[in-house]
């Protein structure tokens, strides 16, 4: 199950992403937890040190070794130089599981105990000295975009991304790629602002858009939040000291978490997991390829100097059962 967390930037959408997989891992699910925000926060939030966040591989360092790997032996792609952050992929492609060990988690994914359960970290990567002045970042988000477009995926199983602030997501097709988008709003005309802006840019992409409201005080923003955004409203998070101690260092356990705030992670967690039903493969694999074709047009046939078109597998659909277990595939590329 692929979840993310969108909102406006000091919304809290770190935070509540940071809880919601360190609930998930402590429920005893894999998790892999991604940070996809400009600003790398991820980390820490979940209750690692600054020595250990900063120690984070960063995936878009990683891009062309990630490319490599998942072109496989797919006989549409030349190289990996021709690959896109939109690049779907087709029969000879490798796919990823998040419950396996594979040459692109070696390189990109670090594994931590938090609260005493399993939680696989993964980033795309802060600016660089280099990067100034002459790169977007989305150059390195769209490292996550191509994991996503060749993740195949089960539920009982979650990758948790951390996405950029405000519309900024919908620069890729990287939004339509979850099962799940969770928009965290406060209940201020900012914040609802944010979702409806949201909402209408993802209206004609099936986005299954629920909102979490933050830093909600009394009733009187419940029912703000409930007149603006409706039936999309799926919990209100309250005011917290537990955050307000993790802010400030002092790391508590999950379990000190306030009971009512709990209670909402396990209604997200519960709506995630009734989201599966949903799930249309085909529907996925038409999403990635209509992207593929415009990135293509746009700007990447004449940076590739090739017709990305070509790229496509018609017969392809990526599918929850395409990918044998690990052992039993070809993982000796040497990255």
């Amino acid at each position: 199950m692929k979840i993310a967390f969108v909102g406006k930037g000091g919304s809290g959408k770190t935070t509540l992403s940071s809880l919601f997989a360190r609930h998930l891992a402590t429920a005893g699910a894999p998790v892999i937890a991604v940070d996809a925000d400009i600003n790398q926060h991820l980390g820490t939030a979940v209750g690692l040190s600054d020595e250990q966040a900063a120690a984070l591989p960063s995936m878009g360092a990683h891009l062309p070794q990630i490319k490599e790997y998942l072109r496989g032996g797919n006989p549409r792609i030349a190289d990996a130089a021709s690959m896109i952050k939109t690049t779907p992929p087709g029969s000879g492609s490798r796919l990823l599981r998040i419950t396996e060990d594979n040459p692109v988690f070696a390189l990109c994914a670090r594994e931590f105990t938090v609260d005493g359960a399993v939680l696989r970290l993964m980033a795309t990567g802060a600016f660089t000295e280099e990067d100034l002045g002459v790169a977007c970042y989305h150059s390195k988000v769209g490292a996550v975009e191509l994991c996503l477009n060749h993740l195949t995926d089960g539920p009982g199983e979650y990758l948790v991304v951390d996405m950029t602030a405000g519309s900024d997501s919908f620069a890729s097709g990287l939004f339509t790629r979850f099962d799940m988008t969770f928009l965290v709003a406060e209940p201020t005309r900012k914040g609802v602002s944010v979702y409806r802006q949201y909402r209408d840019y993802a209206a004609d992409f099936d986005v299954n858009l629920r909102v979490i409201g933050n830093k909600v005080q009394h009733e009187d923003d419940v029912a703000y939040l409930r007149e603006a955004v409706g039936d999309d409203l799926l919990a209100v998070f309250g005011q917290s000291e537990w955050v307000r101690r993790s802010e400030q260092g002092r790391a508590p356990r999950l379990r000190e978490l306030e009971p009512k705030n709990h209670g909402v992670l396990q209604t997200m967690h519960e709506a995630v997991d009734a989201s599966y039903l949903q799930r249309n493969w085909v529907r996925y694999t038409q999403q990635m390829v209509r992207f593929h074709l415009r990135n293509a047009e746009s700007w990447g046939n004449a940076k590739t100097g090739t017709d990305l078109a070509g790229q496509i597998d018609p017969d392809f659909v990526l599918r929850e059962d395409d990918l044998a277990p690990a052992e039993a595939r070809d993982t000796a590329l040497a990255l």
